[in-house]
Formats: structure tokens, sequence, C-alpha cells
């Protein structure tokens, strides 16, 4: 190889890597400044507005201290029940996705709290392994640099509930009319139960199936107890 052409492609390869080193940096760097700085909006939210230009998301944030505390209870009795313990991923259920995958079923979520924060606040929705491999790294460098209280009160305040609803505050106003310090427990279960794809259910008005979640919800809250998250 010609030492002009070696010399270019090593100078390609310093340019590469101080540019993947300076986006890790500023990434570091804005997820410090959510710690503290509630995010202006999500990647999921911004999804919506390029897709519904003539009707803005619904969105109003809340400190976890103004969210009845059944909610994040419904949800991590829901979505993620180790979450007070793990690190970022939960690797017993990406251990059981991966082997229904390799079994020639389809490609499951196994996402924890922490990884449905990192996807809803900067990638999008879909299930390939490049996706899901960001979103681990997120996930894992969010428990690194935020407590749990913090991810909780995010991830509460981003997450969609119905087609251009996200969060909690304007969930729970939406469907229920009242703010989020005043959900039940049964209406925390109901909102929990929508969240694997809350474009089809209905927290206001359930099916079935939704309803079967419901109940498996609560009986999930029951058995934890809110004591559960006492010490995040």
């Amino acid at each position: 190889m010609p030492r002009k052409t070696s010399g270019r492609m090593r100078a390609a390869g310093r340019w590469l890597a101080g540019g993947l080193a300076g986006l890790l940096i500023a990434l570091v760097l804005v997820l410090l400044l959510f710690r503290f700085v509630n995010p202006p909006t999500s990647a999921f939210m911004l999804a919506y507005r390029i897709g519904h230009p003539d009707q803005a998301p619904s969105q109003q944030w809340v400190a976890l201290e103004a969210i009845s505390p059944w909610m994040p209870l419904a949800v991590v009795a829901s979505e993620d029940q180790r979450f007070p313990e793990h690190w970022g991923l939960d690797l017993a259920a990406i251990r059981s996705a991966v082997r229904e995958y390799a079994q020639g079923e389809g490609l499951r979520g196994a996402s924890t709290i922490t990884q449905q924060t990192a996807k809803n606040l900067f990638l999008w929705n879909g299930r390939s392994f490049v996706r899901k491999g960001l979103e681990a790294g997120l996930a894992v460098t969010l428990e690194a640099l935020w407590p749990k209280r913090r991810i909780l009160e995010v991830y509460l305040n981003i997450a969609e509930f119905g087609p251009g609803i996200y969060g909690v505050e304007a969930a729970s106003r939406a469907f229920f009319g009242i703010p989020a310090r005043q959900l039940s427990r049964g209406q925390a279960a109901r909102l929990a139960a929508v969240l694997p794809n809350p474009k089809v259910f209905r927290a206001d008005r359930p099916s079935a199936y939704v309803w079967e979640r419901v109940r498996w919800i609560r009986r999930q809250m029951d058995q934890l107890g809110l004591a559960y998250l006492g010490g995040l």
C-alpha cells in the first residue's frame, strides 16, 4: 500500500475516533444535565410532531413527589419488578428473549424501565439488534449517572400512554379527569396496563385483555407493597 494512502487512512481513523469520542462526551454531558434539568422533549415526542404536524403531543411535567405513589409501584409491578436491584439490564430476561429468538420465535423486548427511558428519550421504536444494543449501552450509562428515583421520574413523565399522550399527568387528566397525584390504585394499574401498546390499548375503555392485565398488575402490586420502592 502506498505511503500516502496509508497516511490518509490513519488520519481518517484518527478523525473517526476523535468524532466518536466527542459524541460520547457530549452524550454524557447531556445525561448529566438531564439528571438535574427536566428534558424539554423526547425522541418519541419529536417523532409524533413530525408525523402529526398539526397536532402537538400532550405532556405536562410533574415531580415524582406530585405523582400518586400507586403509579410508580404499578409500572414497576407491570414492567420491571427487579428495577430497584439491577444496573440497567435484566440479564435473566435478556437470556430468555435470546433463547426464544433462537428457537424461531419473534424478538421480544425484555426491556427494563431504564432501557425504556433511554429508548423514549433518544432512540426510535423497533426491535432491531442495533437499536437494542444502543438502548442497552444508554441504560447502563443512565444507571451510572442518575439515581433510581430520577430514572422513575423521567420515565413517568415521557412514557406514552395513548396516541399523542405522554407522561402520567397528561394521561391522568385525559383518561380520568384528575391530576396524577389523585390516581387510585386501580387507575394506576389501568395506566400501567396499556404501556406495552398504548396506540391500541385504552385506559379509559379497557378491552377484556387490558382488564386481565389490570387484575394481574394489581396482584403484583399487592405482593410488592408500597414499601417496595421506599428505599429508592
